[in-house]
């Protein structure tokens, strides 16, 4: 059906909400705004939903949000017996009522729901759909987004983000059913009645502060640190200070503008702790409170992102660096404790940090890698605990601020890191040292890595095009040479190939398939290229290793440079 048609129809048909409604008749006779919104299906994959929020077929609505929820109500009926779900939302616009209808969906198709009667964090949604020995979840999130997007995150059993075999199969179902007709639905409050939709008490939040409470390595220790904290309008407010109390750290100061629920996200419209911007309001208080450190959590709780003194500045930390100094930390004092496991393992991702093997060797730890996305992390934990050897993980994280110490759940948690993030600094702080100075005596014993990321946005039909060229383009025509250095092999994990460029050798990869593309330079350097599960753009990392930042700066610029000419930018 073209896109006039759908447009017809939703004009039609999408009259429930007012909001879609209006905006359908402001795009009246605009074939580009028409075209924009109808010219594709949303794509359920391992990440679930992600889209503007807005009337079409490509964006995030009731009418999308039901139709995946069929899907995914079809796909539990089909593999389980009496199945049932959890589900969790956080502050995004339209969220709390994407979580009742995607409630409202599962209830009539027979499976029981468990739902937070307010907005919690997505690593409390993880856990809940372990305590409830749920056999799917979903929480209604765009995560880091801009305030016009809202997602949905779709999880299986194990607490993780779903598979790709598991995503694969709801796809197929979500495709049978009719947008408008192929629903079968009840209304909330009658779901609540029937008991076919349980409000979550809060004893399972408290269960959740247990266990992340149990992670602490030095408890206590951080009861004289000052902290400015930002849930930046999303949902890490009450448990990340709840945690922090529990730990004895009472002297926290929460940004006022950013402390209560909003969507809109006015004072930070990327609600991201990964970019400075997010960071300004607690800079700003910072002067009057005088912290030891800032902490940021993005909307749906699962990143922090941390700035700490440099003399009379706050220095923002990236996300490979905390998680460089929370590996460091948690394994030289869980030796130093004699908490140590036998053979005992970390996770990170490919386009994290090589440092982490550095860290690694000298605690005799095994560094596994995976692809990009915590489920794989997620997954690891999964297969050391059907060999009852769970106890051997000590940490897993990513480059995009992500942390999981412990595993009583299956994603990336900010409550967990804000703890321990605020432990290290108040340890390292007791030995008269900022996060800042212990980093840099990492880098001058392990040698200055520098890892970078550059954003191709790729939104839109037209971005979807030039996303698709610029893989299609590098896979016909890839580097043999960057910054005036050989490419030694190039990696292509779509085909689990990677192959010697000097001697056209190729190995298997032994990772799912995954588009993504990787070249290993001669030096020490890499660049990684992939599409973001999450986003519409294109991510470049950048890893270089230098004698010192500006060396490594350099070598970055250089390869840029080369990778934008042969994109054509």
């Amino acid at each position: 059906m073209r896109e006039q048609e759908l447009y017809t129809l939703w004009k039609e048909k999408a009259v429930e909400d007012p909001d879609l409604a209006a905006e359908l008749q402001s795009i009246e006779g605009d074939e580009t705004a028409i075209t924009d919104r109808f010219y594709a299906d949303m794509e359920f994959g391992t990440a679930g939903l992600r889209g503007i929020i807005g009337a079409g077929t490509i964006r995030m609505n009731i009418y999308t949000v039901r139709r995946a929820t069929q899907g995914y109500a079809n796909y539990l009926n089909n593999n389980f017996d009496s199945p049932s779900v959890a589900i969790s939302f956080d502050s995004r616009i339209k969220s709390d009522l994407f979580a009742k209808e995607t409630a409202a969906i599962f209830a009539a198709n027979g499976i029981k729901v468990h739902i937070f009667p307010e907005l919690e964090p997505t690593p409390v949604l993880s856990f809940a759909v372990r305590y409830f020995k749920a056999k799917g979840g979903v929480m209604v999130t765009a995560s880091h987004n801009p305030a016009k997007y809202n997602g949905y995150k779709a999880y299986g059993p194990d607490g993780c983000q779903m598979t790709q075999d598991a995503a694969d199969e709801v796809t197929r179902e979500i495709e049978k059913v009719d947008l408008f007709d192929g629903i079968t639905k009840i209304p909330y409050e009658d779901g609540v009645q029937s008991g076919m939709i349980s409000v979550i008490g809060p004893e399972v939040l408290e269960a959740y502060l247990d266990e992340v409470q149990k992670q602490a390595v030095n408890p206590g220790i951080a009861k004289d640190l000052k902290v400015v904290y930002t849930p930046l309008n999303g949902t890490g407010n009450k448990p990340v200070r709840a945690i922090l109390k529990r730990c004895g750290l009472e002297n926290v100061t929460v940004v006022p503008e950013q402390e209560l629920p909003d969507g809109n996200f006015p004072t930070a419209p990327f609600p991201n702790p990964e970019i400075r911007q997010s960071f300004e309001c607690a800079l700003k208080l910072a002067p009057t409170v005088n912290p030891d450190i800032l902490l940021a959590t993005d909307p749906d709780c699962d990143r922090v992102g941390i700035a700490v003194h440099q003399g009379d500045e706050f220095i923002l930390m990236t996300g490979n660096e905390v998680g460089v100094m929370l590996l460091n930390y948690i394994c030289s004092q869980r030796i130093a404790k004699g908490n140590w496991p036998k053979n005992p393992i970390a996770v990170k991702t490919i386009v994290t940090s090589a440092l982490c093997f550095e860290i690694a060797a000298k605690y005799g730890v095994e560094l596994i890698e995976v692809l990009t996305g915590f489920k794989f992390i997620g997954e690891q934990i999964g297969l050391l605990e059907a060999k009852n050897e769970q106890e051997r993980y000590i940490f897993g994280f990513e480059e995009s601020y992500g942390y999981l110490a412990g595993t009583y759940v299956r994603d990336k948690d900010a409550v967990v890191a804000s703890m321990l993030i605020c432990e290290m600094a108040a340890f390292y702080k007791n030995q008269g040292k900022t996060l800042y100075e212990v980093m840099q005596e990492l880098y001058a014993e392990h040698g200055y890595y520098l890892n970078s990321v550059q954003n191709i946005v790729c939104e839109g039909a037209a971005g979807m095009a030039e996303l698709q060229s610029i893989m299609e383009g590098l896979r016909a025509n890839g580097p043999k040479e960057l910054a005036g250095r050989k490419v030694i092999s190039a990696a292509d994990y779509e085909l689990s190939e990677e192959t010697n460029l000097a001697t056209g050798e190729k190995k298997t990869i032994e990772l799912p398939k995954s588009n993504v593309l990787s070249y290993n330079l001669e030096g020490g350097a890499q660049v990684i290229v992939r599409p973001s599960g999450t986003e519409p753009k294109v991510k470049i990392y950048y890893t270089t290793k230098g004698k010192d930042r500006a060396d490594a700066q350099a070598q970055t610029e250089a390869l840029q440079a080369d990778i934008n000419h042969l994109l054509g930018r």
